[in-house]
């Protein structure tokens, strides 16, 4: 007796990262599920960090009239009230507060040994508290725009598509939603399933942007 296993082909990254486009047009009876997007997020903090320490949160606005609110702090952006649900990533700028449970929890997982784990966190405690926040808002800026790429990819090879929205009024959500005085807003993605295609668009040359040295 012979049996047949049916495999689903899974695209490849190069056909996830060709085929994502911001899409500003959402299907508004398309709901994804809270729990499939914590599984998003759960893999988009894969993403590489300073340190390992991981300065971003989430804040993931799903309920339709709430929605409705955000989308006036959002300059009237379509996609916040018709897409599945927004992902508000904010930076964390002190995120020198997780260095001790970060470490532990690699060498708890048995990542590390206890003398390196000690290490590390000495020498993460003599950068990132002295450091000026200008400096840490840069670090935290760019590793929630590192996650916030990797969420929008892993939302395409699921069928969803995405757009980032940098424009909002940061200070207004900020209030809006109790963000304390260590996170920063930073941006809005849209999540849901596109109602027309995206505009498509090109890109400057590779010739005119990479130097080979």
């Amino acid at each position: 007796m012979t049996t047949t296993t049916t495999t689903t082909n899974q695209p490849s990254i190069s056909e996830v990262i060709r085929e994502r486009h911001s899409v500003r047009k959402y299907d508004s009876s398309v709901k994804i599920s809270r729990e499939e997007i914590a599984e998003m997020l759960t893999e988009a903090t894969l993403a590489p960090s300073s340190s390992n320490l991981q300065p971003w949160k989430f804040i993931v606005i799903d309920d339709q009239e709430v929605k409705k609110e955000l989308r006036q702090i959002a300059y009237n952006q379509e996609p916040v009230e018709t897409s599945s649900a927004v992902i508000a990533v904010l930076g964390d700028k002190e995120m020198h507060q997780n260095i001790e449970k970060v470490y532990r929890s690699n060498f708890e997982a048995g990542f590390m040994d206890e003398a390196n784990m000690h290490r590390l966190i000495e020498s993460a405690n003599n950068t990132y508290p002295s450091a000026p926040e200008e400096i840490r808002k840069n670090i935290a800026s760019f590793d929630a725009g590192l996650v916030s790429m990797q969420l929008m990819l892993i939302a395409k090879a699921r069928g969803y598509d995405t757009v980032p929205m940098g424009g909002f009024d940061k200070q207004k959500f900020a209030e809006k939603f109790q963000v304390s005085n260590r996170y920063m807003p930073i941006v809005l993605i849209a999540l849901g399933k596109a109602a027309a295609p995206a505009f498509q668009t090109t890109r400057i040359p590779t010739k005119e942007i990479v130097e080979f040295i």
